[in-house]
């Protein structure tokens, strides 16, 4: 395993934080905050960085509010200066760290996410079924209110191993202590963060490791927290659990969610990612159907009461019609495209 011991400099050059505060600024040029930033751009990043050389730098409070993803989440956001040191640390913990996850993580990782996963979960069956010829069971788990079970000091331990670099791990830490869940010093990561999600990756990459190299778990596959194991043995799987269990509770502090462990045969259908995946076909999760003809419903009033141009509607219908044309949604996608594709007149 490489060591990273002089990172620092790098890091917080103005140089990098220009490069973040472009990545960041993506698709949030409206929002009044960054505006407000942008609006003196060159002295918030010069004065961004000289608080980080000099190590003065300490990481803001941050906003809570709630929305619905599908269900309810308690989302804390950060302000645009904090954002920036999170985006320049998730570029160098993206690079340093992405080489050391296995290839079957695909949260948060370039090349990767939602439709790959899935794409590969059909594969292993393919291969552990051998083409439909045997029972392909599989076994679903996610882990109990993980991004509030998060151990500051294991996750720091975890970073520890890789990165020697002492500035760079007391600005780490100042990120990983700028939030924990009321009540629980030391513990917890916002959702919302950027830097939540390389963490996530960084800390779930101890029980991964495990997995395929000390328990020699082929058929795996993992999405943030949402984790998928193959086998043609049933009982190979049952005898699984209580093996990720200890190794969980021992070494990360993490607990599985009890009412989300869930073993069954391909043929019932498997429910990962939004998809449903059966023996040869995949369908759409109904609830995500539904969420899916309500949103845009809504963007079709928006767009009546001129809230919304016709071609943000029509980039929101085409971001749909690409999540369907991964399963096999023929029917739907032709009755959303006679609904919501037409010229506003």
């Amino acid at each position: 395993m490489k060591i990273y011991s002089i990172i620092f400099d790098e890091l917080v050059s103005a140089k990098r934080l220009f490069e973040a505060w472009y990545e960041f600024r993506k698709g949030k040029g409206n929002r009044q905050d960054v505006q407000e930033f942008e609006r003196h751009l060159e002295k918030n990043i010069f004065r961004l960085h000289r608080d980080l050389i000099s190590q003065k730098y300490e990481h803001s409070y941050y906003t809570s509010f709630f929305i619905y993803d599908p269900k309810l989440r308690h989302i804390r956001k950060a302000c645009v200066r904090d954002r920036i040191v999170q985006q320049t640390l998730y570029t160098t913990l993206t690079q340093i760290y992405d080489k050391q996850f296995i290839h079957n993580v695909y949260s948060s990782r370039i090349g990767k996410g939602t439709h790959k996963a899935v794409k590969n979960f059909g594969r292993f069956v393919f291969k552990v079924s051998r083409n439909f010829t045997r029972t392909c069971w599989t076994l679903k788990c996610d882990i109990r209110k993980f991004y509030d079970s998060i151990d500051h000091e294991i996750l720091f331990k975890v970073l520890c191993k890789t990165i020697k670099d002492e500035k760079a791990l007391r600005l780490l830490n100042n990120i990983i202590g700028s939030f924990h869940i009321e009540g629980v010093k030391g513990k917890g990561a916002p959702i919302g963060n950027l830097t939540s999600q390389i963490f996530t990756n960084v800390y779930l990459n101890e029980f991964d490791q495990f997995l395929k190299h000390n328990l020699r778990i082929k058929y795996y596959l993992r999405f943030a927290d949402d984790c998928l194991f193959l086998s043609h043995k049933k009982q190979e799987l049952v005898a699984l659990i209580p093996k990720i269990q200890e190794f969980l509770s021992q070494h990360l502090k993490l607990i599985l969610h009890p009412n989300k462990i869930i073993l069954r045969p391909i043929q019932q259908g498997v429910d990962f990612l939004g998809y449903v995946t059966l023996p040869h076909h995949k369908v759409i999760r109904k609830t995500t159907e539904r969420r899916m003809i309500r949103k845009l419903k809504k963007i079709q009033k928006d767009l009546y009461q001129d809230k919304l141009t016709n071609k943000n509607m029509h980039q929101s219908l085409q971001s749909y019609l690409g999540m369907l044309s991964h399963a096999n949604a023929h029917a739907l996608s032709q009755e959303l495209l006679n609904v919501f594709l037409w010229k506003k007149l």
